[in-house]
């Protein structure tokens, strides 16, 4: 199939699947006569593996090395696994890192909804 019909079958766009080809994500295709590139199955299934592996919060780097443990043959879902708790773990320091922030956000809120409208000149905004 041509790139348009590879992209829209793995849930990307083109100009994804050439910047995966450029970096060395997936191997460049053969191209017809015409010019015209040419994805098999396998090229679609390893552009769709990319794009859940980026939805993940996975980086390129990590769906890279991933790639490559599957590329000399070996079963990289081991290695996901880690990956994924390595996520799992850095997404909840980022939600208690937020938490913490809305916290502090909220109570400088309450301060400056409960106060006067004037602030004091002396100050930049006694609200913070």
């Amino acid at each position: 199939m041509r790139i348009s019909e590879a992209a829209a079958a793995a849930g990307t766009t083109a100009k994804t699947l050439r910047f995966y080809e450029s970096i060395g994500l997936m191997p460049e295709q053969p191209r017809t006569s015409s010019g015209y590139r040419e994805y098999p199955p396998a090229a679609v299934q390893r552009a769709a593996f990319i794009r859940r592996s980026r939805a993940a919060g996975l980086t390129l780097e990590q769906t890279h090395q991933i790639l490559r443990l599957h590329d000399t043959g070996a079963a990289p879902c081991g290695h996901v696994r880690e990956q994924l708790e390595e996520q799992l773990g850095a997404i909840d320091r980022q939600i208690a890192e937020l938490t913490a922030l809305r916290a502090e956000v909220a109570q400088h809120y309450r301060a400056a909804s409960a106060g006067s409208d004037g602030c004091d000149a002396r100050e930049i905004c006694s609200y913070l």
